[in-house]
């Protein structure tokens, strides 16, 4: 349980539809709800704060971790964090037939254990919808509005479907990665023929309404066994053997030619809305693009609670590298694709994977400034202590 005080600022000059924020945390507590569970906490706690306090809690009892006024602090060696409170978004979606959904997005949170605790995000998580104004059916938001802090909701296991890529899978939504990078994602599998392509689309705004430039790439890839770290998914190789960009603002195009001979394409022959072939050049510095290159990859395929079928894909690296080893390997999952359809499975020659690209840094029209939104966050963040990531 997690108590403070969150100071909306100003429109973030780097995210573009984020509020900066600034939050102080008054008190940290943990219910301890099983005696495995209090003595994984003991394990990481330092000795001045295993002490008769803690010894003495039982299972449902609120166990105080911090406390500004007590000067109690044992959240350092938890690798405790609200950074993600740093930036806000908040979205309303109006339904025809009156109803409305509101979803909640903080700040993403560092691949790298080490850096989460003084990481400023750019990027978001994954969204947190309000408990009375939701997309019904919602099974989950019923039993958090009903949950308390003593007893937290017993969540329904997430239906794990059979691992098949077959078929075409796309974005749901305008999706936001660190670094002031928007885009929306279409991937095509062929398991027979083990290829792929992916086609990623790039825009320069939150709402995916300003294209910028559609990035195309291919390659094969190979299954690999069940993963060790997390449950029902799959490891996967992916090698990306060829990429082709087209420029769709004329701002990109005159990037793009303004790279040196041999390291973009094509030097000076990019033009709006031509495709180009990366490959003569082994890629494109200013993208960060490499070919040929390889990843070792996370995918795993659920069921939503519609029972529509969905791919994860493993998340991308914080800070821009690539993971082409295998102990670089995500442990978590970016934004969830849906099935479009099951009959494309021949994807062409060019066939991708879910490299890493740098956003085109491209002038902005100006910030847009959200409204001052009051908020009340329940949340519940202590479970990354516990959990092994």
């Amino acid at each position: 349980m997690i108590r403070g005080k969150l100071r909306l600022r100003q429109a973030s000059w780097i995210t573009r539809g984020g509020t900066e924020a600034e939050h102080h945390i008054s008190k940290v507590g943990i219910v301890i709800h099983s005696l495995a569970a209090k003595q994984r906490l003991a394990s990481r706690l330092p000795p001045s704060c295993v002490d008769l306090t803690l010894s003495h809690v039982m299972p449902g009892k609120l166990y105080e971790l911090y406390n500004t006024r007590a000067g109690r602090g044992c959240l350092a060696a938890l690798g405790f964090s609200m950074m993600e409170m740093g930036l806000i978004r908040v979205e309303t979606q109006h339904h025809i037939h009156g109803g409305k959904v509101q979803e909640l997005f903080l700040g993403d949170i560092h691949t790298d254990w080490t850096q989460r605790t003084h990481y400023r995000p750019t990027g978001y998580q994954q969204p947190l919808q309000n408990a009375m104004h939701h997309i019904h059916p919602c099974p989950v938001c019923a039993l958090v509005y009903r949950s308390t802090e003593q007893r937290p909701p017993v969540l329904p296991r997430g239906s794990v479907a059979p691992l098949s890529l077959a078929g075409r899978w796309t974005s749901q939504h305008c999706e936001t990665r660190p670094n002031v990078l928007f885009l929306t994602r279409d991937f095509s599998f062929d398991p027979d023929q083990h290829v792929w392509e992916g086609v990623y689309r790039h825009y320069s705004d939150p709402t995916c309404s300003q294209p910028t430039f559609t990035l195309r790439a291919s390659g094969h890839y190979a299954q690999g066994n069940p993963s060790a770290k997390v449950s029902g998914a799959t490891e996967f190789v992916f090698k990306v053997i060829q990429v082709s960009v087209t420029a769709i603002e004329e701002s990109t195009a005159k990037l793009l030619n303004g790279t040196r001979p041999g390291k973009c394409g094509e030097a000076g022959g990019w033009e709006v809305g031509v495709e180009q072939d990366l490959t003569s050049t082994d890629g494109c510095t200013v993208l960060g693009i490499k070919l040929p290159h390889k990843e070792y990859e996370l995918f795993k395929t659920e069921l939503d609670h519609r029972k529509h079928l969905m791919l994860l894909i493993g998340e991308r690296p914080t800070d821009g590298s690539s993971p082409d080893r295998p102990q670089r390997r995500p442990t978590s999952f970016q934004a969830p694709l849906v099935l479009c359809g099951g009959g494309e499975t021949n994807p062409s020659h060019r066939h991708g994977s879910g490299f890493n690209s740098k956003q085109v840094q491209l002038a902005a029209s100006g910030t847009e400034r959200l409204a001052l939104v009051v908020l009340l966050v329940l949340g519940s963040v202590l479970c990354s202590w516990i959990c092994v990531y």
